[in-house]
């Protein structure tokens, strides 16, 4: 339980012809402790104006925005908090002061504007951004991928990002207890999201298990992954570089990087298939062991501590392409890499597939649906200017794509005119085998190759880093928010329990099997079910909860009314885009492959079944909510899918007297 805290609210209500304080009407109405005016915006920012020095919002923090348009001039407040005398503003309005007591604890707040949005960019700049983006660039017509890439950015993506962070901002609450604000029979799209993080946590950060053991195995004069001599290396290692004219390259043969990833560090041939995954790995334990203590030491306090660390792992990342940008444009062969990646192709955007690729490239690049831009935003101050926000992050983020495609194609091109090769048959490899395999070689090849391989896995540990804190506290503020009273004064053991469950998660992927564990959580248990609970969510935004109510919400905000071409996304664009692709992914399956393990068929089904593990809480929490809701059916469904739960508020002076809600 918080302090008990007295504050003073000061509301404008019309004194014309008559009518007064008490109808439902002309009065004020209260939904779920916060007020609300009369016309349904709720007032959920400010509770107590004081003039000149600031507005103090509902969660207790003031700051000096200007006020809102319904919060009437001419209200004077003295230091205690009172009203200094009664107060007649301009047209015939007259001040209700309000006496109310608030038993909550008050929420956290980030110290800096500026920690919230590396937060953010720490967030939506990933892994991806240096490997997916550049690979389904240049394979879906290369310059002319840019232009679905775009459109899809300004139609779909950005608006589902502003509009989280607004929901987010306004509500102040994580992914699962928004809902009992939105539409309450949708909150088990809060417990649903929870379980894909929990998901990505298993895979996710794997992936930076083996960048760290790459990064160990850098600090040595010679690269082990550039010799043929080493105890994992099979007959069929060769080195082929212009340098190597004794060598004689066949379809059997393999690059020493490639022996290295896939005998030493994956251990991949020790397992059959998913079928029998073999025994953990004790070193890819231990690293994954060393990654998880450091997310939990950088999330455990809230969002201050994480706040200062990603002003290292959110920067660190753009100063290391940098330097490789600069690197691999002096590198013999780099404009060859350039080109393939540019050259535009426009009969490519006749094809359906990179429109589908756009889509799903720029909705997982800007990351809507996972609950971290809901609960990061929760955090921030009440006229905090979330629209200014959305798009700087959503910029950033698709302009680091961009950068990143220079940054690997420099290099795929110098690697091309090193084995005198075309790139195409170079870059012919996607996902983490063009950072571990070929970009790994390409650096062993360079001078300086220990340097620049420290800092180029040390680069991906630290963008994964980023979103594995933003995901996390994605459960955690949902789960503190939602349990406040379990959970509120035991955050540190509640993060370290969860830190444990992950990582006992995960230890599947670490086996010598772990590579097709990981193959398959990624294309099956997160990607369907996390684009189904956007559209459910959008839909329940703008289609319940009521788009002239959600923008209300906004203006009240940030002092303006979101245009035309916001609220037709929200309402009929977006939608569409999430429906596109959900049905591009059922009728053009995936084949999922890795190496030269095919998947069988029983592994689709066990794919799909985690996937809708996680999306059956939605249908499940309606049935609960419906099972247990009191009243007759027509008033749980009234009540379930209305726009909003009204509470009648009659109003005397000096005092307001609190009608309860009818559930």
């Amino acid at each position: 339980m918080g302090t008990t805290s007295d504050s003073n609210i000061t509301f404008p209500l019309s004194d014309k012809g008559g009518e007064g304080v008490g109808g439902e009407e002309e009065g004020t109405q209260k939904e779920n402790g916060r007020l609300m005016l009369a016309d349904g915006v709720a007032d959920r920012g400010p509770k107590s104006l004081t003039s000149g020095s600031g507005q103090q919002v509902s969660n207790g923090f003031t700051t000096s925005a200007p006020q809102s348009p319904r919060e009437g001039p001419g209200t004077a407040t003295s230091a205690a908090g009172t009203t200094s005398g009664p107060s007649v503003p301009l047209g015939g309005l007259r001040t209700l002061v309000v006496q109310q007591t608030s038993l909550e604890r008050p929420r956290e707040t980030w110290s800096k504007k500026m920690d919230f949005l590396l937060s953010v960019i720490g967030y939506a700049v990933d892994l991806g951004n240096v490997w997916r983006f550049p690979y389904i660039c240049y394979q879906n017509g290369g310059g002319a991928f840019l232009l679905p890439y775009l459109l899809m950015a300004v139609f779909g993506g950005v608006p589902l990002f502003y509009m989280e962070l607004a929901l987010g901002q306004f509500h102040r609450s994580g992914c699962i207890s928004i809902w009992k604000h939105i539409c309450p029979i949708f909150k088990g799209i809060g417990f649903a999201i929870c379980i894909i993080a929990l998901y990505i946590a298993f895979y996710y950060n794997t992936i930076m298990a083996w960048a760290l053991y790459y990064l160990l195995s850098s600090f040595q004069p010679t690269l082990p992954w550039t010799t043929c001599t080493n105890s994992w290396n099979t007959h069929n290692c060769n080195r082929y570089m212009s340098s190597d004219h004794n060598v004689s390259w066949s379809n059997s043969s393999t690059s020493p990087a490639e022996e290295f990833y896939t005998r030493h560090v994956l251990q991949v041939h020790r397992s059959p298939g998913l079928h029998q995954l073999g025994s953990v790995s004790w070193q890819l334990a231990l690293c994954l062991l060393f990654i998880f203590i450091i997310v939990y030491f950088s999330i455990w306090k809230g969002v201050k501590t994480s706040g200062k660390v990603v002003w290292v792992t959110a920067t660190f990342p753009y100063l290391v392409l940098v330097v490789l940008l600069i690197r691999g444009a002096t590198l013999p062969g780099a404009w060859r890499g350039v080109v393939f990646y540019l050259k535009p192709d426009w009969e490519k955007l006749l094809s359906p597939g990179v429109w589908i690729d756009a889509a799903a490239q720029i909705f997982f690049s800007l990351g809507p649906g996972f609950g971290v831009l809901l609960a990061f935003a929760s955090y921030n101050p009440f006229h905090n200017n979330c629209y200014k926000d959305a798009l700087v992050t959503s910029s950033v983020n698709c302009l680091t794509s961009f950068l990143s495609g220079f940054v690997i194609f420099t290099v795929l091109g110098y690697m091309a005119e090193m084995r005198q090769q075309s790139v195409d048959a170079v870059a012919k490899d996607a996902g983490p085998s063009l950072l571990f395999i070929i970009y790994a070689e390409a650096i062993a090849n360079m001078p300086a190759a220990t340097f620049f391989a420290i800092i180029f896995f040390l680069m991906i540990i630290m963008l994964g880093l980023d979103s594995t804190f933003a995901g996390l506290e994605g459960v955690i503020t949902a789960m503190l928010d939602e349990f406040p009273h379990v959970l509120a004064k035991r955050r540190e053991w509640f993060v370290f329990g969860l830190v444990c469950v992950c990582y006992l998660g995960a230890l599947s992927t670490l086996t010598y099997g772990g590579a097709f564990v990981v193959k398959l959580f990624e294309e099956y248990a997160t990607g369907p079910a996390v684009i189904t609970v956007v559209l459910l969510e959008v839909i329940a935004v703008s289609w319940f909860y009521g788009t002239k109510r959600f923008c209300n919400d906004i203006q009240l905000m940030l002092g303006f009314y979101p245009g035309c071409f916001w609220r037709t996304c929200w309402v009929a664009i977006c939608p569409c885009f999430l429906l596109f692709i959900i049905i591009s992914f059922l009728a053009f399956p995936p084949e999922v492959k890795l190496f030269h393990y095919k998947y069988p068929q029983w592994t689709t089904v066990l794919g799909y079944c985690i996937g809708v593990s996680s999306f059956i809480c939605v249908p499940a929490y309606m049935f609960y909510h419906l099972l247990n809701a009191k009243g007759t059916f027509k008033q749980v469904l009234e009540n379930s899918w209305c726009l909003s739960r009204f509470i009648s508020v009659i109003s005397v002076p000096k005092r307001m007297l609190i009608l309860p809600c009818r559930n």
